[in-house]
């Protein structure tokens, strides 16, 4: 049932005799990465939305409702500080920021069970570890 569960993915389309190309969200079953390697998990989960970078300019973020976080200033947004526990419980779905209305990115804690239950702490764990290499 989980298995079946649907991840947005993005493809740009471009419509036959249109001037401008129309940005859709196109939803696709989640697919497998290593559990301890944060980077390929990110590009395969996060970069879509936020972009290679983290900055928020991923292909999907026109797509989407609210842009998307640049995830490079997390510790900046929390006076300095990297905030590990509030990020895992992020990614993990357990807290929503509830004055940013609905959700746009998926639990993945959620997710990450679906893949493996045994690794789903280990890939929280891993892309908390990654995000946090990346703040500026």
């Amino acid at each position: 049932m989980i298995k079946h569960m649907l991840v947005g993915l993005v493809a740009l389309a471009i419509s036959a005799g249109a001037a401008n190309a129309q940005t859709t969200i196109k939803k696709a079953p989640i697919k497998p990465t290593p559990a301890t390697d944060a980077k390929k998990m990110f590009d395969s989960y996060c970069a879509v939305c936020h972009g290679n970078d983290g900055t928020g300019n991923g292909p999907a973020a026109k797509a989407l409702t609210k842009t998307p976080a640049d995830l490079t200033k997390i510790s900046t947004r929390n006076g300095g500080t990297f905030p590990d526990v509030r990020v895992r419980r992020y990614i993990e779905g357990v807290d929503e920021v509830a004055a940013h209305g609905t959700r746009d990115m998926p639990m993945w804690g959620t997710l990450f069970r679906s893949l493996n239950s045994d690794t789903d702490q280990l890939r929280i764990a891993a892309l908390t570890e990654y995000l946090k290499s990346m703040q500026k």
